[in-house]
Parts: structure tokens; sequence; C-alpha cells
């Protein structure tokens, strides 16, 4: 297939889906009809008049639109990693509705900062429970907005005009400034929220479930006063003798027989695989215990001079841009954080889209299958690949994927790890963890470069390891797993 004949064939995977996911993750009964209907290539977002009403009226058109496409996508991966009978053959049905809602995302952008222009409202960017989310207050003549995802000016400093220029700013014509604001609210934090409690309800109700088993003997039939968790306090060999508990990341971490391996890490220009875009991917190979490669080149120059490649190699840093409408808006966090700047970015600017480029993707997928990948919280590349990359989502279900984290390892066997006040859990941040195993030095920073990032997590990875082996800690502890360890998914029939 050429082109974006795949949303075809993703809509032609509806039927399995339906059979298989008949509610979204808020429990709703999914209108499989309304998604037939969407065209996922082409856009589901509104596109209002000039007028205020007309403005008002789309914003919660598509924010009504993109609370009936998360819920869905959010079920997805649920649904697909379940499907042990696997009726549901790919994954790119997802993937489709991720791509028409990055889309609509920065349609809703759009709309508020075109409702700021014209004086509608004013927009401030709130931490509210799990998300950051977009307020609206009545506008009173006030400087430009809080925004943490940038909004930046649109006058056209990238070259061009203003984006979101409109005939109110254009011409005399004068519209009232005043909307009703209380239906045009966005409700993402309340949705997460009151979705993360009935999570919480339903772990609460098992665990109750599974007591009142063991308390009949039913369990305990078979393992009296319970069986041992697996990977527990005592498998981590943590050396100053402070235990976190077991945690599910602890599926994560190597094995004593770990090797070859392939750090990757990418920078994106939010942290919602559903609604932002990859713009940075650095990935290389390191030997965690052979000889590294005869014939590889021996230096590789990265952007931090101080860097040494030692025993890195087959290095790539991939650069990727946005839609003209995400450009236009800007992104002050991320070129704060990265030195990218994303009004540079724009596709119109010759930059490939990455969930626009099937052979970009085909091509990190064949890295990402040759040999187990790393990642510092490895569950964040994991959730965008899977709403990005073709063929991810079914090699991972297949098993084809092995992925390592170097945060358990932080956590579970770093020394420097202490629980604080500030860190209950310890600082298990990259640039902590890279401090103390002596990949980076305290003069320097994390670089937020998705190469640079995954050069000091490799080379802090191995001097863990080494110091690990010689101490008998960790994986060589009395209860560390053989072969290269890392999670991956058994086959299923």
């Amino acid at each position: 297939m050429t082109d974006r004949a795949w949303f075809d064939a993703a809509k032609g995977d509806i039927p399995q889906w339906a059979a298989s996911m008949p509610k979204d993750a808020d429990g709703t009964t999914i209108d499989w009809d309304w998604v037939r209907s969407l065209d996922l290539a082409h856009g589901v977002g509104t596109i209002p008049e000039s007028t205020p009403q007309s403005i008002h009226d789309a914003l919660k058109a598509d924010y009504a639109t993109r609370e009936r496409l998360e819920s869905i996508i959010a079920q997805c991966n649920s649904a697909f990693m379940t499907d042990f009978d696997r009726f549901i053959g790919s994954y790119r049905l997802p993937r489709a509705l991720a791509y028409a809602n990055r889309r609509l995302n920065d349609n809703i952008n759009t709309l508020l900062h075109l409702g700021e222009q014209q004086h509608l409202w004013a927009v401030s960017r709130e931490r509210r429970g799990r998300s950051t989310i977009a307020v609206l207050k009545p506008y009173s003549g006030s400087g430009p907005s809080n925004d943490d995802q940038g909004m930046l000016d649109l006058s056209g400093e990238a070259g061009g005009t203003s984006a979101g220029n409109t005939a109110a700013e254009n011409s005399d014509v004068k519209f009232p400034t005043t909307v009703a604001l209380d239906d045009v609210q966005d409700r993402t934090a309340a949705i997460l929220d009151a979705r993360a409690e009935r999570r919480k309800a339903q772990r609460f109700q098992k665990r109750a479930g599974d007591a009142a088993m063991a308390r009949a003997n039913l369990s305990g039939a078979t393992s009296p006063g319970g069986a041992a968790l697996p990977g527990g306090a005592a498998a981590s060999g943590n050396a100053t003798g402070h235990h976190p508990k077991p945690d599910w990341r602890d599926a994560y971490l190597p094995g004593r027989d770990v090797d070859a391996v392939m750090g990757i890490d990418i920078e994106t220009t939010g942290i919602d695989p559903a609604r932002d875009y990859i713009i940075d991917v650095g990935f290389e190979f390191m030997n965690m215990a052979s000889p590294r490669p005869a014939g590889e080149p021996e230096t590789y120059a990265y952007e931090q001079g101080y860097y040494a490649a030692g025993d890195a190699y087959g290095q790539s840093r991939l650069a990727f841009g946005v839609p003209p409408e995400n450009a236009a808006l800007g992104n002050a966090l991320i070129a704060k954080l990265t030195g990218i700047d994303v009004r540079g970015r724009s596709s119109e600017a010759g930059y490939r889209l990455f969930d626009e480029w099937p052979q970009a993707q085909a091509g990190l997928l064949a890295r990402l299958t040759q040999q187990p990948y790393v990642a510092h919280n490895a569950t964040f590349e994991h959730s965008w690949f899977m709403l990005n990359v073709a063929g991810y989502a079914e090699s991972y279900r297949a098993g084809r994927i092995t992925i390592i984290d170097t945060l358990p390892m932080s956590r579970q066997w770093d020394p420097g790890a202490v629980p604080t006040n500030e860190h209950p859990y310890g600082d298990n941040t990259l640039d902590a963890y890279a401090k103390r195993q002596g990949a980076l030095d305290s003069a320097h920073n994390e670089r937020h470069l998705g190469l640079e990032d995954s050069h000091i997590m490799l080379v802090a990875m191995k001097h863990h390891l080494a110091a690990l082996k010689a101490q008998r800690k960790g994986p060589w502890g009395s209860t560390g797993r053989a072969g290269v360890g890392g999670k991956s998914c058994g086959r299923k029939r």
C-alpha cells in the first residue's frame, strides 16, 4: 500500500475490534459506525468561521470528539494484549486513531489561541491531578497566557505570515467578546482521575477476593503462607542495605547474560503519544560483556565535546517534523528543554513527520527487534512506539521485542538511590543515575537529546553492571536472572 491507503486498511479491522472491545476505557459502549465515518487521513477537527460563537462551537465539538477518540485509544492496548486467541490481527486501527487525534489536538490548540486573539478568553495551563490542562477564563486585558505548551508569538518569527489571523483582526468588523466558557473547558484531568479511581477500586476488589480465598485455604493449599514474590527485596542486592519493595518495573531488569543491546531515547513535543509528535530519535549500540565489534569506527562526534564514544558503536540521530499548525503555535517548553524549536520543524520546511514515514518506522522496528533495546523509563518509549511504529505492537505481542530499563536498575541496585523526602524512591532520573555511575560529571547535566542521552545511559549501565558483577549483586545475586533478562511477551497460540 502507498501513501495513506493504510487508513482504509485500518478501518477494515473495525469488525475485529468491535467483536473484542465493545466498550471504551470509561465503560461506554463504542459506536463503531461513528469511528468508521471519521476521515482519519484528512482530519476530524472542525474549521470554524471567524465569529466568536463559531469558534466557541468548534472548540466544543473538537473537545467532544477528542474525548471519544481518546477513550477508545486508551482501551486498545489492554484489548490487544489480552487477545490471546489472536482475533485482532493488527494494531493499525489504534495508530490511525492516534494519527487523527494528534491533528485534532493541534486544531484545538489553534482554536484556543484564536479565541485569545479575539479576546474571547484567556488561557492558562494548569496542573490538575494527573495532567496539565487548558483552563479558560474571561478575558481581562491581561498579558500573554501562562502556557506550558509554548503558544509562542505567531508574528512570523519562523517566516511567513502569522497563522490564525482572522477577519476580526484585519478589518473594522467588531465582534462581541463574550461567549460561554463552562461548556468549553478541558475535561481531561477529570476523565483521567475518574478512570484511575475505577482502576483503584478494581485492584482493591481483586486483592480482597484473593485474601478471602487465602483465608478459606483455597490458595494456601498449594502455597502455605503465600508464595514469596519473585524479584523481591532480597533479590535487589542493594549494597546499602536499603531494599526497595518489589515493583512492576522489575520485569525490565537485565539478566546476568545480557550483552549486545541498543540504547534509545526519543524527544517529543509533549508527554502524550496520542496528542504529541516524535521530533528526535537517537540510538546507539554497546556490548555489556563481549568486546566491541572489530571494524567499527572508534570515534564519534557527539554534540557534547566531552563525551567519548568508548565502547559505543552504530550511533544514529534522526530528526522529524510537525504539521504546519503545530509549528505555527510553537512550543516554548520543549525549545527550552531540548533546544529544538518546532517553529523551524514544519513539514512545509521539508521535515518528514515520523507518523507519516513508513520507511523510517520500518527501519527503526528492524533495529528494535535485532537485540534487546534499553531506555530509561522504557515504558515511555514503548507507549510511543505502540502508537507510532507500524508493526511494533504486533512484534511486541509476539515476543520478538525485549525491553530493558535502567530506571529500575537505579531504583533497585544503585546504592546512591536512597529515599529522601524529595525523592521517596530515590533520585532515579537519568541525570542522577548517570552521575552516580560515572557516565556524566557533576559539572554537566543531561542534554535532553536522543543520542546524547542514549550514550550516557549505556555508559552508566555498563559501569553499573561491571560493579554489580564484581560484588556478586544484582543479576549475579542469589536470585538473579539468567539470560538477557528484560521484559518480553511469551508467545501465545
